[in-house]
């Protein structure tokens, strides 16, 4: 079994933050980046599947900020790397991406393709579906635990309030990952040598949709001189009192 498991870089902003001249990203001077969780727990999810017999390949889309991700996940045991090349402005469309992400689909031919539920920096969640449509697999998302006959993909997916479903795909197949799903591991010092010295190719896309997000400008939030009062006195003087806020704030 071939598993292709798309990764991504989660973005860790500092509290003081700049941006580019142009307004579009955060410099890279005031942030730093790890693998993302949910990710982490796909790429650990497939090396299960394949232990007794298969390939990890991992994918991630970007520049070579991309590949910091790619190796953590070698760390972990994954077998081969690839990154696709993509412009920021690209990046900004999960389309997009997923069209560029289908292409490595069509070249490596995996059983299965494993994404992370979401990305923790931004929450996006598009990717994974988005993907799926691209490359033409069935797919099941929100996934708690996979299990494979080589034929078909039993997922179970799990929602809030405590219920979760069964589910049975024929593969290929693509499924999103929970974060918690399970624990992933940590590589030892060796792996990461080995993940450092790692050859990592690049896939150009070609052909790709025109972007229908375009990524105008970033800002930090303000605080808006936000004020608190404290209010005290007995139940009528205090009713009053909070009635007469919400009058003068409306």
């Amino acid at each position: 079994m071939k598993v292709l498991v798309c990764v991504t870089q989660a973005l860790e902003v500092s509290s003081y933050l700049e941006f580019t001249p142009d307004g579009t990203a955060i410099d890279a001077a005031f942030v730093s980046g790890s693998l993302n969780e949910a990710d982490q727990n796909a790429v650990e999810e497939a090396l299960a599947l394949t232990a007794d017999d298969g390939e990890v390949v991992l994918v991630s889309a970007g520049g070579d900020e991309a590949e910091e991700a790619l190796r953590a996940g070698l760390t972990m045991g994954a077998h081969r790397a690839l990154r696709v090349a993509l412009s920021p402005a690209e990046l900004a469309d999960s389309r997009t991406v997923a069209a560029a992400l289908s292409q490595a689909v069509a070249d490596e031919q995996p059983t299965l393709v494993l994404t992370g539920v979401q990305a923790s920096d931004t929450g996006g969640q598009s990717t994974g579906p988005a993907l799926a449509a691209a490359a033409d697999l069935p797919w099941a998302t929100v996934v708690r635990s996979l299990a494979s006959d080589g034929r078909t993909l039993t997922a179970r997916r799990e929602f809030e309030g405590g219920v979760s479903e069964l589910v049975q795909v024929d593969l290929p197949a693509l499924a999103t990952v929970q974060v918690g799903a399970n624990q992933p591991r940590y590589g030892t010092f060796k792996d990461k040598m080995r993940a450092k010295k790692a050859e990592i190719a690049v896939l150009t896309p070609v052909d790709l949709p025109t972007p229908r997000v375009v990524l105008t400008r970033m800002s930090a939030n303000q605080a808006g001189g936000r004020t608190v009062q404290m209010v005290q006195g007995g139940p009528a003087e205090v009713a009053a009192r909070i009635l007469s806020i919400v009058r003068e704030v409306q």
